[in-house]
């Protein structure tokens, strides 16, 4: 189970990911252009990613019983296919909807991708590296949104708007050969799961997954904490930064790097937290929603533009909010048995991206609104609307922490049912005190 055979499965698998998160990024530092190249709104700008979005989030559930039946080579194959043609529509449209129908073919492909990778890992590795490999998995994927920053951002400038998006075709290109020629599904001698599992069987395995307290607990935290960098990276950050904050297209491109360098840096911290703590995951899941409503309160508030540093500290909270979010599979997979993963983890990860496109869309909306009234004394993406629109942010925290805390509630009757009482916090830290004091004093004795 940990053989090199499943090193290079798995890295095949977090470079299709990879290239999936390049393709799911790369609208969002092209937000100036195309307002530009399809003559659009701030509405019509968000709609590319809302309506990608919408397409990712519907196809969650249904893709995760797809991968239970058919295996990941297939769907990590198939959804390679899908956003290398929808990165050609892009290339070539000029129009708004021909634009959205590129956005919504990426948004299908990408939605077949990391549940299964993500299935991957336990099949392949010892269930006590599945934790940290979980996370390594989101973090290595995060490098693609530095490809869509840097790389790609710079073959826009330099050559243009149809040469960068085939580029990113291309990439696609190279994931199919890839999963294609390497990639099994199971290690050998593993017996296959039978595929043809009914709807009804179907229905009843997407039932007891929802069901499931576990299941929706994740789907909450995942809610929570991953929508507000999703905004950030997938639409509303560049501009933010460039036309609110004054910002010139380089400090951007660090600042950017920084969000991905932050995300590889708290992936591993987060990864081992879970394995050792698995009773406080999500007590990590509640900071990382008070840190990031900390940030953007903080940003939001500051008079005038906010400093470097300031908007340095926002995005590495972000930041931590992208490898935050992969508990939430974490919850899927210990509260679900091997069979129902993929549904699971289809559920789960509806959660944030249905999240994100809602801010996403509602950003857009609060904006054109504030240009229409006149409040932005001509300036779409000036300062002040900004203030205001991203303020939104606060709303879908607000929403997530309480349906969070309610699901959690059910969970921990449940564990209680079944022997596992989950002491308060203060408790539990007070006795692992008094622990190590006790192991201190008998170890000076000795």
């Amino acid at each position: 189970m940990t053989a090199p055979r499943a090193w290079l499965i798995w890295s095949i698998g977090i470079f299709s990911y990879l290239v999936a998160v390049t393709q799911r990024t790369s609208f969002g530092v092209v937000g100036l252009e195309a307002t530009e190249r399809f003559h659009a709104s701030a509405s019509a700008i968000s709609f590319f990613t809302v309506l990608q979005l919408l397409v990712y989030a519907g196809l969650q559930i249904p893709v995760g019983v797809l991968v239970d039946r058919f295996g990941s080579r297939a769907m990590i194959a198939g959804g390679a296919l899908l956003m290398g043609l929808g990165q050609l529509q892009l290339a070539f449209a000029e129009s708004v909807p021909a634009g959205v129908l590129g956005r919504v073919l990426v948004g299908a492909g990408d939605a077949m991708t990391f549940i299964s990778v993500i299935r991957l890992i336990p099949l392949w590795f010892a269930p006590a590296r599945v934790p940290l490999l979980t996370q390594l998995t989101g973090m290595s994927g995060q490098l693609g949104q530095l490809l869509s920053v840097v790389p790609f951002a710079f073959v826009l400038h330099a050559a243009g708007w149809s040469p960068a998006f085939l580029s990113l075709a291309g990439l696609s290109g190279v994931a199919i050969v890839l999963v294609v020629l390497l990639l099994q599904d199971v290690p050998p001698g593993t017996p296959r799961q039978e595929s043809s599992k009914g709807l009804r069987a179907t229905g009843v395995s997407l039932s007891r997954a929802w069901k499931q307290p576990g299941t929706r607990l994740g789907m909450w935290s995942h809610f929570t904490i991953q929508f507000s960098g999703t905004v950030f990276a997938m639409t509303w950050g560049y501009p933010f930064l460039i036309s609110a904050q004054g910002l010139d297209s380089s400090t951007v491109a660090s600042l950017m790097s920084l969000y991905v360098a932050g995300a590889i840096g708290a992936g591993p911290l987060i990864g081992r937290f879970v394995s050792r703590h698995p009773l406080r995951r999500s007590t990590m899941v509640l900071l990382l929603v008070a840190a990031t409503a900390v940030a953007w309160a903080a940003v939001l508030l500051y008079p005038g533009r906010s400093p470097l540093w300031l908007l340095a500290a926002l995005v590495v909270v972000l930041a931590i909010g992208g490898p935050g979010s992969m508990i939430g599979f974490d919850f899927a997979r210990t509260f679900n048995p091997a069979h129902r993963i993929g549904t699971a983890t289809g559920i789960v990860n509806v959660g944030g991206f249905f999240a994100a496109l809602i801010t996403i869309y509602l950003i857009g909306a609060v904006l054109d609104i504030l240009y229409s009234t006149g409040f932005s004394n001509g300036v779409l993406y000036g300062l002040e609307p900004f203030r205001i629109a991203l303020s939104v942010h606060f709303l879908i925290l607000g929403v997530g922490s309480v349906a969070m805390l309610v699901v959690r509630r059910k969970v921990r009757r449940q564990m209680a049912a079944q022997g596992v009482v989950v002491a308060p916090l203060l408790q539990a830290m007070a006795e692992q005190r008094r622990a190590r004091n006790a192991r201190r004093k008998a170890s000076s004795r000795e």
